[in-house]
């Protein structure tokens, strides 16, 4: 019971101060952009592209990859560490809750924003493709929905785990911005640098030593993609990713990745905030 009223009022929190209706309204405008774009006629002349639901999902991809993560750890980041620079943390833990509580309902509350946000976007963009594009596939376009709000709840989770590791706000907003341009600006850049430690500037012929493939499928945009391709086969057209006999670099790892980068960081948090003295 704890654990529901702190998940509502986290909710409703963000209903009252308008912030769940700025991240619609931003969600809708850029799902229903990139819906409509696909309607655009081609600028070469006596060329088509395709207008399918793929076509909708690849545009789609490529800027969610950039865009959840920053809502996300914007939401995530200030859950805790906010509550205890205004003192109203010790307020709520004089209540009947825990810790883990606060952590948990914290999580689940900014992730059911984060969620109605994106349900709203998505929708929108269904909308605008079944009016316009040649084929609409429903079933696929659920898929990666719901992917869609893993991924955001991955990013919610490691913002909320920062704030609940850390004393500050202004720490855990400094994690959140190392993490995010981390993981989307220079994890390819972090990749090289350890094919140049391990095996030299020359790549072997047989490619990429497959534990540096692992290492790469651990940041959750790259996780993202395998689970895409796990969940529907038809993203194999829209990744690139080296194929492997490898248990561990199977599309379905992807999801188990995302799964962890959930867990992982709100148990981290929950350990280190169980023990901090609120003083």
């Amino acid at each position: 019971m704890s654990l529901l009223v702190l998940s509502k009022k986290e909710f409703l929190d963000t209903v009252r101060s308008n912030t769940l209706l700025v991240m619609s309204l931003t969600f809708v405008l850029w799902a229903g952009f990139l819906a409509a774009i696909q309607h655009v006629p081609n600028v070469y002349a006596g060329s088509e592209l395709p207008r399918s639901t793929m076509a909708l999902m690849n545009s789609m991809q490529q800027s969610a990859v950039f865009f959840v993560p920053l809502i996300g750890l914007g939401l995530g980041y200030n859950a805790i560490g906010g509550e205890r620079e205004r003192g109203s943390l010790k307020f709520l833990l004089g209540l009947p809750h825990t810790r883990g509580d606060v952590v948990a309902g914290k999580f689940l509350g900014r992730t059911a924003v984060i969620t109605v946000a994106i349900l709203v976007g998505y929708a929108t963009a269904a909308g605008v493709s079944i009016l316009t594009t040649d084929s609409f596939s429903p079933d696929i376009f659920a898929l990666y929905t719901l992917l869609t709000l893993l991924y955001g709840a991955v990013y919610i989770a490691i913002g909320i785990g920062a704030s609940a590791f850390m004393k500050s706000r202004k720490t855990a907003f400094g994690v959140a911005v190392g993490l995010y341009m981390l993981f989307l600006l220079f994890w390819d850049v972090f990749l090289v640098l350890l094919q140049f430690v391990s095996v030299g500037q020359e790549l072997p012929e047989s490619g990429l030593p497959e534990w540096i493939q692992f290492v790469g499928l651990l940041n959750p945009a790259t996780a993202s993609g395998y689970a895409a391709r796990a969940l529907i086969p038809e993203f194999h057209a829209l990744t690139l990713f080296p194929e492997s006999d490898a248990l561990y670099l199977q599309n379905w790892v992807g999801l188990v990745v995302l799964v962890l980068w959930v867990v992982v960081p709100l148990g981290v948090g929950y350990a280190r905030f169980e023990r901090m003295d609120l003083q």
